[in-house]
Protein backbone atom coordinates (compact mmCIF):
# COMPACT_ATOMS: atom_id res chain seq x y z
CA UNK A 1 0.00 0.00 0.00
CA UNK A 2 1.26 3.52 -0.77
CA UNK A 3 2.57 5.54 2.16
CA UNK A 4 0.32 8.40 1.08
CA UNK A 5 -3.49 8.17 1.43
CA UNK A 6 -5.39 6.96 -1.63
CA UNK A 7 -8.91 8.30 -2.06
CA UNK A 8 -11.43 6.49 -4.25
CA UNK A 9 -14.87 7.18 -5.68
CA UNK A 10 -17.60 4.62 -6.48
CA UNK A 11 -16.70 2.70 -9.62
CA UNK A 12 -13.02 3.69 -9.64
CA UNK A 13 -10.52 1.09 -10.73
CA UNK A 14 -8.07 0.04 -8.00
CA UNK A 15 -4.40 -0.40 -8.78
CA UNK A 16 -3.55 -4.09 -8.15
CA UNK A 17 -0.41 -2.96 -6.32
CA UNK A 18 -2.63 -1.43 -3.63
CA UNK A 19 -4.42 -4.72 -2.94
CA UNK A 20 -2.71 -6.81 -0.23
CA UNK A 21 -1.69 -10.37 -0.98
CA UNK A 22 -0.90 -12.99 1.65
CA UNK A 23 0.42 -16.50 0.82
CA UNK A 24 -1.75 -18.19 3.47
CA UNK A 25 -4.66 -15.89 4.31
CA UNK A 26 -7.61 -15.23 1.98
CA UNK A 27 -8.29 -11.62 1.06
CA UNK A 28 -11.06 -10.14 3.20
CA UNK A 29 -13.11 -7.22 1.89
CA UNK A 30 -14.35 -4.64 4.34
CA UNK A 31 -17.06 -2.00 3.88
CA UNK A 32 -17.15 -0.01 0.68
CA UNK A 33 -15.78 -2.65 -1.73
CA UNK A 34 -17.39 -5.14 -4.12
CA UNK A 35 -15.78 -8.09 -5.86
CA UNK A 36 -16.38 -8.22 -9.60
CA UNK A 37 -15.35 -11.62 -11.03
CA UNK A 38 -12.86 -12.77 -11.88
CA UNK A 39 -10.48 -10.56 -9.91
CA UNK A 40 -11.57 -6.94 -9.89
CA UNK A 41 -12.46 -4.80 -6.87
CA UNK A 42 -14.73 -1.79 -7.21
CA UNK A 43 -15.40 0.85 -4.55
CA UNK A 44 -19.05 1.38 -3.68
CA UNK A 45 -18.36 4.35 -1.37
CA UNK A 46 -16.25 7.50 -1.55
CA UNK A 47 -13.41 7.54 0.95
CA UNK A 48 -9.85 6.50 1.75
CA UNK A 49 -8.62 3.09 0.69
CA UNK A 50 -7.14 1.33 3.73
CA UNK A 51 -5.24 -1.96 3.49
CA UNK A 52 -3.78 -4.18 6.20
CA UNK A 53 -1.23 -6.51 4.64
CA UNK A 54 -0.69 -8.57 7.78
CA UNK A 55 -4.40 -9.36 8.11
CA UNK A 56 -4.84 -9.37 4.32
CA UNK A 57 -7.82 -7.01 4.50
CA UNK A 58 -8.85 -3.95 2.53
CA UNK A 59 -11.72 -1.48 3.00
CA UNK A 60 -12.93 2.03 2.19
CA UNK A 61 -13.01 4.37 5.16
CA UNK A 62 -15.66 7.06 4.80
CA UNK A 63 -15.69 10.55 6.26
CA UNK A 64 -18.73 9.87 8.40
CA UNK A 65 -19.94 6.98 10.48
CA UNK A 66 -19.05 5.68 13.92
CA UNK A 67 -15.43 5.70 14.97
CA UNK A 68 -13.81 2.28 15.35
CA UNK A 69 -10.60 2.35 17.46
CA UNK A 70 -7.39 1.12 15.86
CA UNK A 71 -4.09 0.51 17.61
CA UNK A 72 -1.71 3.45 17.42
CA UNK A 73 -4.32 6.12 16.64
CA UNK A 74 -4.44 9.33 18.66
CA UNK A 75 -7.84 10.15 20.12
CA UNK A 76 -9.48 12.75 22.35
CA UNK A 77 -11.64 11.13 25.01
CA UNK A 78 -14.01 12.36 27.69
CA UNK A 79 -13.72 10.80 31.14
CA UNK A 80 -17.02 9.19 32.10
CA UNK A 81 -16.09 7.90 35.52
CA UNK A 82 -13.27 6.39 37.53
CA UNK A 83 -13.17 2.63 38.09
CA UNK A 84 -10.91 0.76 40.49
CA UNK A 85 -7.65 1.08 38.52
CA UNK A 86 -8.74 2.76 35.31
CA UNK A 87 -10.83 5.56 33.92
CA UNK A 88 -13.75 4.85 31.62
CA UNK A 89 -13.34 7.17 28.65
CA UNK A 90 -15.87 7.92 25.94
CA UNK A 91 -14.53 8.17 22.41
CA UNK A 92 -17.76 8.44 20.43
CA UNK A 93 -21.51 8.44 20.92
CA UNK A 94 -23.33 5.13 21.28
CA UNK A 95 -20.10 3.14 21.70
CA UNK A 96 -18.64 1.28 24.65
CA UNK A 97 -16.15 3.36 26.66
CA UNK A 98 -12.43 2.69 26.45
CA UNK A 99 -10.24 1.87 29.44
CA UNK A 100 -7.43 4.23 30.46
CA UNK A 101 -5.28 2.76 33.26
CA UNK A 102 -4.67 5.34 35.97
CA UNK A 103 -0.94 4.65 35.85
CA UNK A 104 -0.71 5.23 32.09
CA UNK A 105 0.57 8.78 32.54
CA UNK A 106 4.10 10.15 32.68
CA UNK A 107 5.74 9.49 36.11
CA UNK A 108 2.41 8.27 37.51
CA UNK A 109 2.34 6.23 40.73
CA UNK A 110 -0.53 5.36 43.03
CA UNK A 111 0.24 8.56 44.94
CA UNK A 112 1.00 10.88 42.02
CA UNK A 113 -1.46 9.68 39.35
CA UNK A 114 -3.72 12.42 37.98
CA UNK A 115 -7.20 12.76 39.43
CA UNK A 116 -9.63 13.25 36.55
CA UNK A 117 -13.23 14.19 37.20
CA UNK A 118 -16.09 13.17 34.89
CA UNK A 119 -16.07 15.44 31.86
CA UNK A 120 -12.28 15.89 31.82
CA UNK A 121 -10.62 15.58 28.41
CA UNK A 122 -7.58 13.44 27.65
CA UNK A 123 -5.37 13.14 24.59
CA UNK A 124 -4.45 9.47 24.32
CA UNK A 125 -3.14 6.70 22.09
CA UNK A 126 -5.06 3.49 21.40
CA UNK A 127 -3.08 0.47 22.65
CA UNK A 128 -5.70 -2.27 22.28
CA UNK A 129 -8.49 -2.49 19.73
CA UNK A 130 -10.42 -5.74 19.53
CA UNK A 131 -14.08 -6.24 18.65
CA UNK A 132 -14.37 -8.73 21.51
CA UNK A 133 -12.87 -6.42 24.17
CA UNK A 134 -13.08 -2.80 25.28
CA UNK A 135 -10.47 -0.56 23.69
CA UNK A 136 -7.54 0.48 25.90
CA UNK A 137 -5.65 3.78 25.92
CA UNK A 138 -2.42 5.25 27.21
CA UNK A 139 -1.20 8.81 27.85
CA UNK A 140 2.49 7.95 27.85
CA UNK A 141 4.93 6.52 25.34
CA UNK A 142 5.72 2.90 26.14
CA UNK A 143 9.22 3.32 24.67
CA UNK A 144 10.27 6.62 26.30
CA UNK A 145 8.08 6.80 29.40
CA UNK A 146 7.32 10.41 28.43
CA UNK A 147 3.98 12.03 27.71
CA UNK A 148 5.09 13.22 24.26
CA UNK A 149 2.14 15.61 24.12
CA UNK A 150 -0.39 13.18 25.53
CA UNK A 151 -2.33 13.59 28.78
CA UNK A 152 -5.11 15.76 30.21
CA UNK A 153 -6.32 18.65 28.05
CA UNK A 154 -6.90 21.56 30.41
CA UNK A 155 -9.09 24.50 29.42
CA UNK A 156 -10.10 25.14 25.84
CA UNK A 157 -13.19 23.84 24.08
CA UNK A 158 -14.06 20.61 22.28
CA UNK A 159 -15.58 20.57 18.80
CA UNK A 160 -17.04 17.64 16.87
CA UNK A 161 -15.83 17.15 13.30
CA UNK A 162 -16.21 14.40 10.72
CA UNK A 163 -13.82 11.47 10.66
CA UNK A 164 -12.68 12.67 7.24
CA UNK A 165 -11.77 16.12 8.55
CA UNK A 166 -9.96 14.55 11.52
CA UNK A 167 -7.93 12.42 9.13
CA UNK A 168 -7.12 15.46 6.96
CA UNK A 169 -6.04 17.57 9.94
CA UNK A 170 -3.64 14.83 11.04
CA UNK A 171 -1.98 14.38 7.65
CA UNK A 172 1.42 15.97 6.99
CA UNK A 173 1.08 19.30 5.20
CA UNK A 174 2.79 17.98 2.08
CA UNK A 175 0.13 15.28 1.80
CA UNK A 176 -2.78 17.68 2.33
CA UNK A 177 -1.83 19.20 -1.04
CA UNK A 178 -3.31 22.60 -0.22
CA UNK A 179 -6.74 21.22 0.61
CA UNK A 180 -6.69 22.61 4.15
CA UNK A 181 -5.35 26.14 4.60
CA UNK A 182 -7.77 27.48 7.21
CA UNK A 183 -5.52 27.01 10.26
CA UNK A 184 -2.51 28.60 8.57
CA UNK A 185 -4.69 31.51 7.48
CA UNK A 186 -6.01 32.02 11.03
CA UNK A 187 -2.50 31.95 12.47
CA UNK A 188 -1.29 34.30 9.74
CA UNK A 189 -4.06 36.73 10.69
CA UNK A 190 -2.57 37.00 14.17
CA UNK A 191 -4.70 34.60 16.19
CA UNK A 192 -2.85 32.82 18.98
CA UNK A 193 -4.23 29.31 19.56
CA UNK A 194 -3.36 25.67 20.15
CA UNK A 195 -5.12 22.61 18.76
CA UNK A 196 -5.19 18.85 19.24
CA UNK A 197 -6.97 16.51 16.85
CA UNK A 198 -8.43 13.11 17.73
CA UNK A 199 -8.84 10.48 15.03
CA UNK A 200 -12.28 9.88 16.56
CA UNK A 201 -13.65 13.12 15.14
CA UNK A 202 -12.80 15.48 17.99
CA UNK A 203 -10.97 18.81 17.82
CA UNK A 204 -9.70 20.62 20.93
CA UNK A 205 -8.89 24.31 20.67
CA UNK A 206 -7.31 26.48 23.36
CA UNK A 207 -6.39 30.16 23.50
CA UNK A 208 -6.22 33.05 25.93
CA UNK A 209 -9.18 34.50 24.01
CA UNK A 210 -12.56 32.76 24.13
CA UNK A 211 -13.50 34.54 20.89
CA UNK A 212 -10.43 33.11 19.20
CA UNK A 213 -11.31 29.59 20.36
CA UNK A 214 -14.82 29.90 18.95
CA UNK A 215 -13.53 31.39 15.69
CA UNK A 216 -11.06 28.55 15.13
CA UNK A 217 -13.60 25.84 15.97
CA UNK A 218 -16.24 27.48 13.81
CA UNK A 219 -13.82 27.83 10.89
CA UNK A 220 -12.90 24.14 10.95
CA UNK A 221 -16.49 22.97 11.35
CA UNK A 222 -17.75 25.18 8.52
CA UNK A 223 -14.89 24.09 6.26
CA UNK A 224 -15.80 20.50 7.11
CA UNK A 225 -19.57 20.75 6.69
CA UNK A 226 -19.47 22.76 3.45
CA UNK A 227 -16.36 21.14 1.92
CA UNK A 228 -14.87 24.58 1.29
CA UNK A 229 -12.12 25.02 -1.26
CA UNK A 230 -8.85 26.73 -0.33
CA UNK A 231 -10.08 30.07 -1.68
CA UNK A 232 -13.38 29.71 0.17
CA UNK A 233 -11.46 28.95 3.38
CA UNK A 234 -9.48 32.16 2.96
CA UNK A 235 -12.69 34.16 2.49
CA UNK A 236 -14.17 32.53 5.59
CA UNK A 237 -11.11 33.48 7.65
CA UNK A 238 -11.32 37.11 6.51
CA UNK A 239 -14.98 37.17 7.50
CA UNK A 240 -14.30 35.72 10.94
CA UNK A 241 -11.37 38.06 11.57
CA UNK A 242 -13.54 41.05 10.66
CA UNK A 243 -16.18 39.85 13.12
CA UNK A 244 -13.54 39.66 15.87
CA UNK A 245 -12.22 43.17 15.26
Amino acid sequence: MSSEPVFVMPGDGIDPLLIPSHPKKPLRLGPGLRHVPPGNLLPTLAGQLVADRQKNTIRVETANGRYMPRVGELVIGTVIKSALEAYLVGLSDYAAPALLPQLSFESATKKTRPVLAPGALVYARVTLANKHMDAELECVSASTGKADGLGPLVGGMLFTISLGMARLLMLPKKVQQGKLVVLDELAGAGLQFETATGRNGRLWVDSDSTKAIIAVGRAIQETDEKSLSADEQRKLVKKLINELS
